[in-house]
């Protein structure tokens, strides 16, 4: 005789909690939470600042030099949406299927849609790979993340924004540097092998995230474009976003149905207006990083 017995079964009390990817945008860009539609940035380019007249004496005449300002434009026109349905019946019978779960859910979302975002205009950065020979600085061609090489693209990372005359806004926003898990881990690596207290210090509490070491500020993330990281000086990439819509649930009650009529439910659903820029003054100061992960 073999029986088939179904027994009770114990449900949780909510959702499980959902995997959430990393979010670091309000950390490494310059957030401008607004209502206005259209910013105009104006700034002086350095091939277009005043010149010096130089080895001039005494009784020398001078001349005026021109002023020349260039202006960009943020414009906030872009808009993505979150929108879900529920029926009124599947909302009173289940307690996985309520409102204020759909909303957690779509806040968390909203905020890895503008980490997405962020990773996806590496095309307005400056290119950073192998120039050759393993050696690092403006390329685009790929790096071969090791636990050997970490140290020397944060080295090089801080040796552009240098370079590009950066040293104020370097030191006055701090440096950063974006690294996929797998590169991640190699940072890990470095830091338990390297000095006696920063060794004891990572082997005790692992890769923390958002660290300071070496110059730079250390954060994880999962990119949507492959083989392109985020580095450079903090707050130089602006996003800009419509702060009356940004975070806000909307309900609608009885929303039309896709074939006429109405559907006996709530539509929940989040949006997104927002703009995103790079100005063309500071572009030698934020970086793609290019790996070969």
């Amino acid at each position: 005789m073999a029986n088939t017995i179904v027994y009770q079964a114990e449900w949780g009390l909510k959702l499980v909690e959902r995997l959430k990817k990393p979010t670091n945008w309000k950390e490494t860009c310059d957030v401008l939470y607004t209502d206005t539609q259209v910013y105009t940035l104006p700034y002086v380019g350095s091939s277009s600042e005043s010149a010096f007249q130089t080895g001039l004496t005494r009784g020398n005449t001078y001349t005026f030099q021109d002023i020349t300002e260039t202006t960009q434009s943020l414009s906030i026109t872009t808009f993505d949406i979150l929108s879900e349905l529920l029926d009124r019946a599947d909302e009173a019978q289940s307690n996985y299927a309520k409102r204020m779960d759909r909303a957690a859910l779509q806040g968390a979302k909203l905020n890895e849609r503008v980490q997405a975002i962020v990773q996806a205009n590496h095309t307005a950065w400056t290119d950073f790979g192998d120039t050759g020979g393993g050696a690092l600085g403006l390329s685009s061609s790929a790096i071969t993340v090791s636990s050997n090489n970490v140290d020397d693209i944060v080295r090089c990372v801080i040796e552009q924004i240098q370079t590009a005359n950066g040293f104020d806004l370097y030191r006055e926003n701090g440096g950063f540097i974006e690294w996929k898990p797998a590169e991640w881990n190699y940072m890990v690596q470095f830091m338990q092998s390297n000095g006696f207290i920063w060794s004891d210090h990572f082997l005790k509490n692992g890769g923390q995230i958002g660290i300071y070491y070496l110059g730079l500020y250390h954060y994880v993330t999962n990119p949507v474009t492959a083989l392109h990281s985020f580095a450079g000086v903090r707050k130089i990439q602006t996003i800009g976003i419509l702060k009356s819509t940004y975070g806000k649930i909307y309900i609608t009650e009885d929303p039309a149905g896709a074939s006429g009529g109405n559907i006996s439910g709530i539509g929940v659903n989040t949006r997104l207006d927002y703009g995103l820029i790079v100005r063309a003054v500071q572009k030698p100061l934020v970086f793609d990083v290019n790996t070969a992960v």
